[in-house]
Formats: C-alpha cells, sequence, structure tokens
C-alpha cells in the first residue's frame, strides 16, 4: 500500500487573483506523485471565504453559521481541483471523517474541504491524517515555515527550521480564534498531532517545495513533538 501524505492546500491557490493554469498546474503535480504516494488533499477558503464570511459578519450573523460558510467555500475550492484532477480524483469532496476514510480506500486522490464548525481546515486536515494513519501531514501555507513573529510585519523575523510544540503552542495563544481568521495552525490541529505524534511540517504553497518535502527533503519547518 502507498503511502498517504495530507496536503493542506492555501485558500490563495484557488483565488480569484490566479489564473485557470495555476490550479492545473496542482493537478499535473498530484497526479504524477501519486505514483509515489497517496495524496489527501485539503482545501483552505483564502480570500473568497474571508469576503463572505465578512459581508455575513456585518449582517450580524453568528460566529458558528459564519464558520459554515467558510467550510462551503472550502468545498467549492475543493470541487474545482477535483474537476482538474478527472478521473484521478474521488468524485467529490467527502463532508464527514468517516465518508473521508472510506474515499480514501478507493485509492484515488481525495481533496476535500472543511468538515465542522469550530475548526479551521488545519484542525480538519490534522483530524483526516489521523483517521486515515497518514504518514504525513504536510500544510502548505502562504510563508515558508514558521517564525517568532509575523515575517509580513516584521523583517526581521526569524524562522525556525523546528520547533517543538509546546513552543508553537505558547506562539498560537495570540492568534485569532474567530471564523475566517485562522493562518498557520490552530489548537485542535496541536492536540490531534500531538495524540497521534503525526509527522507535521509547515512549508511553502508552491510546486518544487511541496515536492521536496514529500520526497523526504527538509524545507520549511518541522513541528517536533
Amino acid at each position: 500500500m502507498k503511502k498517504r501524505i495530507v496536503l493542506k492546500l492555501s485558500g490563495r491557490i484557488f483565488g480569484m487573483d490566479n489564473n485557470e493554469k495555476l490550479l492545473k498546474d496542482y493537478a499535473t503535480f498530484l497526479v504524477k506523485i501519486s505514483k509515489v504516494c497517496q495524496p489527501i488533499v485539503i482545501a483552505g477558503g483564502g480570500k473568497i471565504a474571508r469576503h463572505y464570511i465578512s459581508h455575513a459578519r456585518s449582517s450580524g450573523a453568528d460566529e458558528s453559521t459564519l464558520d459554515e460558510l467558510g467550510i462551503e467555500v472550502s468545498r467549492l475550492n475543493a470541487k474545482l481541483l477535483i474537476y482538474a484532477l478527472g478521473s484521478k480524483a474521488y468524485p467529490h469532496p467527502p463532508t464527514t471523517l468517516t465518508e473521508t476514510r472510506h474515499a480514501v480506500d478507493s485509492g484515488l486522490i481525495v481533496v476535500a474541504g472543511g468538515l465542522h464548525p469550530g475548526q479551521s481546515t488545519n484542525g480538519t486536515a490534522a483530524l483526516i491524517a489521523e483517521k486515515t494513519q497518514a504518514s504525513e501531514f504536510l500544510n502548505a501555507t502562504d510563508v515558508d515555515g514558521i517564525y517568532d513573529s509575523d515575517p509580513n510585519k516584521n523583517p526581521k523575523a526569524k524562522k525556525f527550521k523546528r520547533i517543538e510544540l509546546k513552543n508553537l503552542r505558547s506562539l498560537l495563544v495570540k492568534e485569532d480564534s474567530v471564523a475566517g481568521g485562522y493562518d498557520l495552525m490552530d489548537i485542535v490541529a496541536l492536540k490531534v498531532i500531538e495524540r497521534s505524534k503525526i509527522k507535521t511540517r509547515i512549508i511553502k504553497a508552491d510546486l518544487p517545495t511541496i515536492e521536496k518535502a514529500i520526497r523526504g527533503q527538509s524545507v520549511g519547518t518541522e513541528i517536533i513533538l
């Protein structure tokens, strides 16, 4: 049986700023890499989800409703990638952990969005890695790893090649937990990674970096348990 790799993809990849070619490039890459592993992809909601959440919040929607809105957008993003993958992909985004497990058992490339309100797609990806006994969880984000402060705001931010989970948890205590506000990782994801000892790496969401990570090269930031 091929090893299973859970890959969380930044919602930016599905954004309106990008042309259709980028998604096709990702589909081509996933088909190629599926010869050495079974990719299980979780699509983020990105700017489009934040746009809908912002509008709904200003209309008075509660946080759990906003979470559901973000989940719907992430599933639409997942469908875009499924269409690009064609017959190589499981035909629709699974909506529960049990369904995800059945989808993975098909041997096809599985693409999911969010599953449950109150969880970021990072938390969802960690739970899916646990449920499917994946050998690794790769969180492909807009930054190339974990820094001691926001590198977009602080040019002197220091990047970690490796970080202990307890230290990452203390960094995340400052993060926002409202709908649409998750970036790097969330507390749910860290708890799952810790209890099931899931090998996890935060990497830049670009194809050469993702391929290096899948092939076992040291890129981004490794989370140490």
